[in-house]
């Protein structure tokens, strides 16, 4: 079986999505118990865009992201370089594109937002991602990124860790066309940031006005940001 070590080779990575395409919607779905539903609408509200709007998802993997902004009435891509991943959402009818989250295939300040869900942790070098997201965003343009983060309450917080650790690969297994895959996924949520390093991390990359909101106890955060004029 595919998966990523921690080093997150772009290759492992974009491999190790491939092998869990096939059943990716219904595993996250019953791993995040529901709420990846809810977050997709969150992360569609944080935005804040409508008709006119030209929109980026990055990481968008199967495109159902992509199809939740899409009800706002703006124009939104789906970008990936999980080929296999954007193969397994063919039948959702919004524009796909293959691409590598640190050298994207778009021109300079082209879109008026731009969201990442639960993919920044798996680009290699996620500041050199966040700086080519700010320059194919227009200035005054948007960005949300949705991803796993540091729940807020410390009792809450050691009870999700041994979830990710033990329940999760073993629900993991029932469900997903790559169990391991599931393995990375815990131990990498683990290694992230917390959400005021992570705010520290956008602000780096050129990105002002950051703030971030707590979502499901912070299991979530969402961080919003916006490119400077």
């Amino acid at each position: 079986m595919s998966r990523a070590t921690l080093e997150k080779d772009p290759h492992e990575v974009a491999s190790m999505f491939d092998a869990v395409a096939r059943r990716y919607d219904l595993t996250n779905t019953v791993l995040s118990l529901g709420q990846d539903r809810f977050w997709r609408r969150a992360t569609r509200s944080a935005l804040g865009i409508g008709p006119g709007d030209k929109v980026l998802d990055l990481a968008a993997g199967t495109a159902v992201s992509t199809v939740e902004l899409a009800t706002s009435g703006a124009w939104c891509v789906a970008a990936d370089f999980s080929v296999g991943m954007l193969a397994a959402g063919r039948s959702r009818n919004v524009p796909k594109v293959a691409g590598d989250a640190t050298r994207l295939p778009f021109g300079d300040d082209v879109f008026d937002a731009v969201t990442i869900s639960f993919g920044l942790r798996n680009v290699n070098d996620h500041t050199a991602g966040l700086r080519e997201m700010a320059r194919v965003t227009r200035p005054g343009g948007r960005l949300v990124v949705c991803e796993f983060s540091t729940p807020t309450n410390a009792l809450f917080a050691t009870a999700y860790k041994e979830y990710l650790m033990k329940a999760l690969p073993r629900m993991a297994s029932a469900v997903s066309s790559n169990p391991d895959a599931y393995i990375y996924l815990a131990e990498s949520i683990r290694a992230w940031p917390d959400q005021a390093q992570l705010a520290r991390q956008i602000a780096d990359a050129g990105w002002s006005a950051v703030r971030w909101r707590n979502l499901s106890g912070g299991i979530v955060a969402l961080h919003a940001a916006t490119k400077p004029d």
